[in-house]
């Protein structure tokens, strides 16, 4: 048994619950589905159309639901029990990878198919990412809930780079639909680990309302909470103009830095190194008070690393500014969720990641628009373009949003 002083420090306090080290390694096994994931949609979208413009309609897919489902997952995340919730969202994506697994083994799919796949994943996603991160808070509460959201989001991040490397290896050796074999048994040990957190009753459940209850009053939730309503505003502009970055590595891989599929499942682990790096910081700093203040800090430099992709031909000079993008895009996409829970009762904690999972879902606009920009700029100029937008959108913020920087 480890012994509880382990998990003292500022860096580990919320690895002192014992469910949410369960939870911790139901998260690790999961984000190693979706690191896998990651590389197989990008890499065979762009292998079988050759169109960046195509990969970014492939990772709208995939976000688009999160939109469309964003308030209904908030309502469902507020009325069912969580643990099961995710338990049954993790089945439903090992069944999606299981008829991605069979297409691709038996024949050469239409990009249709594979696109109607992938938009199916993402309404699993969508259920998934609104009840995790609802649910973490359940187990550490609201002491350690930036470390224990950081935490959580750094399993995310090293499933994710281990994944990106064994994918990027399994579609050079056995191809990618062998590889979507390899995803939904990740997700299947993700479910499994979510049966013995059941054991534990450490972790109780507010009072809730129904679902159409919980619907009907998000109007009336939103007007009432302005902090939530800009801090979704903020969450979907980070999203369009920060996160699509990512829809353009295969074409980096591809046209700019020349790698193959191993080089580009490296490329992403470095991404989600990166990541992984930024949540470290922000774990270590526990209940840091200044997280509205922090938050604006770091989008800015968010777009900052974006523009410097502009300059960054060269290989090593590339995964320097991927990784240094991707530890504050995880960090400041952290500090969003924390501050959105920390401004609402515990009953409407569904509702307030609902809210982020809805303002994350506008996403497709970006995938697309930086699809656009990258056919006609290339892949630098369109991030260029993007980058100088969000950091001038982050300063200006910072300055006329007080009560937004003051957030504690």
């Amino acid at each position: 048994m480890i012994p509880r002083s382990v998990y003292s420090g500022a860096w580990a306090s919320s690895l002192q619950f014992r469910d949410f080290r369960l939870f911790w390694a139901s998260t690790l096994f999961y984000s190693l589905g979706t690191g896998m994931e990651h590389v197989a949609v990008g890499w065979l979208v762009f292998d079988i159309t050759g169109s960046a413009f195509m990969v970014g309609v492939a990772a709208a897919a995939r976000m688009a639901p999160l939109f469309f489902l964003g308030i209904l997952s908030g309502a469902m995340a507020d009325w069912l029990e969580r643990r099961l919730f995710l338990f049954f969202s993790a089945l439903g994506g090992v069944a999606v990878a299981s008829v991605m697994a069979a297409i691709l083994i038996t024949g050469s799919p239409a990009i249709w198919l594979v696109v109607l796949l992938v938009a199916t994943g993402g309404c699993v996603f969508a259920f998934t990412l609104t009840t995790r991160n609802a649910y973490t808070y359940d187990i550490v509460g609201p002491q350690h809930a930036l470390n224990g959201l950081s935490l959580n989001q750094m399993a995310m991040q090293s499933g994710g780079i281990v994944g990106a490397l064994i994918s990027g290896a399994l579609i050079e050796l056995v191809g990618p639909g062998w590889q979507y074999l390899a995803i939904a048994a990740s997700y299947m040990g993700s479910a499994s680990v979510l049966l013995i957190i059941g054991k534990s009753a450490r972790t109780g459940q507010p009072e809730r309302e129904s679902v159409l209850h919980n619907l009907a009053g998000y109007v009336r939730f939103l007007r009432e909470n302005r902090v939530i309503f800009i801090l979704m505003c903020l969450t979907s502009i980070t999203e369009v103009l920060g996160f699509t970055h990512m829809t353009l590595l295969p074409v980096f891989a591809k046209e700019v830095l020349h790698v193959g599929p191993v080089g580009l499942g490296y490329l992403t682990a470095v991404r989600q190194a990166g990541g992984l790096m930024g949540l470290a910081l922000l774990a270590n700093l526990r209940d840091f008070r200044r997280k509205g203040l922090l938050m604006f800090i770091i989008s800015t430099g968010f777009g900052i690393g974006l523009m410097g992709f502009s300059l960054s031909s060269a290989l090593v000079v590339f995964i320097v500014v991927l990784a240094a993008v991707n530890a504050c895009a995880m960090s400041v996409d952290t500090l969003y969720k924390t501050l959105m829970q920390s401004n609402v009762s515990d009953e409407q904690r569904g509702r307030a990641m609902g809210s982020w999972v809805l303002s994350i879902g506008v996403a497709p606009v970006g995938h697309l628009g930086v699809g656009a920009l990258a056919s006609a700029l290339g892949a630098p100029g369109a991030l260029l373009v993007n980058g100088a937008a969000l950091t001038a959108i982050s300063v200006a913020a910072a300055l006329k949003l007080p009560k937004i920087r003051r957030l504690e």
